[in-house]
């Protein structure tokens, strides 16, 4: 029997995780798993449980936000091993989830991990230290992470809205050079964001379209400063329809970027506090870590196990794995 250890945070989100924890225990057990939980005890350890334990089972699942997840990447990139990832979002907002079609129903993405495969997914590395999608600085970035639990308990991903809004009159621009993959852009910038997902904060209209996970490549986007009010609601208005035109944005893909400043910036890594720094150097880590998801069509081993199944008359469907057949 293959083993599987399951690290979740019961604290996070609305506590789902704790009257879903015995059904999703024995999803995994009727999938053939013998299952250890580990319900984490403080930041970083869930991480630290990974670290220490996690090459003696086959498969790890972790629950929670994307501060879990997070941490689960960071050991998994520790350990330099591809032991097989499972996530069940149990967050407010669950980033990571939306970007790559995981059900935010925990017994759904229970099984899911259960009927899924492995997809070989990107993994950045911002100043030595790992992160998994978003790594931002500037205006609305310190909104994860100084949002209390208690109120994103209670009210979800309206509660960063609402933090996000005593923000707006408070916005200042940051001078920053930035180096890429053959080229430099110089300027002044209220936000920046060097992404693997195709939603931040929930929000989807500030990245750029055809986002692959597993190309090497991130997604960079910085908001140019307004002049004022008028150039701010013109900004606005354009990322409202995905429309972010050279006036008020800056966009490319690359696979590192150095970032100097002329002053301490902070910064927010996967809606963590990421510390203030006056120079940057964020690289990408192709195929780093491989999470277990639905078959599709992500990449292209997924497409020829599709391929192969329906030669055989066999067709993936959606409602199949969520039912666990």
């Amino acid at each position: 029997m293959k083993k599987l250890l399951m690290v979740f945070n019961p604290h996070a989100g609305k506590g789902l995780i704790k009257t879903n924890l015995c059904d999703i225990i024995n999803i995994f057990t009727k999938g053939g798993y013998d299952v250890t939980c580990y319900p984490t005890q403080a930041k970083l350890d869930g991480m630290n449980k990974i670290i220490s334990d996690g090459n003696m089972y086959d498969v790890i699942v972790v629950s929670g936000g994307d501060g879990t997840l997070s941490e689960a990447v960071k050991a998994m990139m520790t350990l330099g091993s591809k032991i097989p990832l499972g996530y069940i979002p149990a967050g407010s907002t669950n980033d990571f989830a939306s970007s790559m079609d995981i059900p935010k129903n925990m017994l759904r993405a229970a099984n899911a991990i259960v009927k899924g495969v492995t997809y070989d997914y990107d993994v950045g590395e911002f100043n030595g230290e790992y992160y998994v999608y978003v790594a931002a600085f500037g205006v609305f970035t310190d909104v994860t992470y100084e949002t209390s639990q208690k109120w994103k308990n209670l009210f979800g991903h309206m509660a960063y809205v609402g933090e996000a809004i005593k923000r707006v009159p408070t916005y200042t621009g940051h001078q920053v050079k930035v180096e890429y993959d053959g080229g430099t852009v110089e300027g002044s910038y209220i936000l920046g964001m060097i992404t693997n997902s195709v939603s931040v904060g929930g929000m989807r209209r500030l990245i750029a379209d055809g986002v692959c996970f597993d190309d090497g490549l991130f997604e960079v986007t910085l908001v140019k400063t307004p002049s004022g009010p008028m150039a701010f609601q013109s900004m606005l208005r354009e990322a409202a329809v995905n429309k972010l035109s050279d006036k008020n944005f800056v966009t490319f893909r690359t696979s590192r970027l150095t970032l100097t400043f002329n002053e301490e910036m902070p910064w927010t890594l996967d809606g963590e506090s990421g510390g203030t720094h006056r120079r940057v150097e964020i690289k990408n880590h192709k195929q780093a870590v491989s999470f277990i998801v639905m078959p599709d069509d992500k990449t292209a081993e997924q497409q020829l196990i599709n391929a192969l199944a329906n030669d055989k008359g066999i067709v993936f469907e959606e409602d199949d794995i969520y039912a666990g057949k």
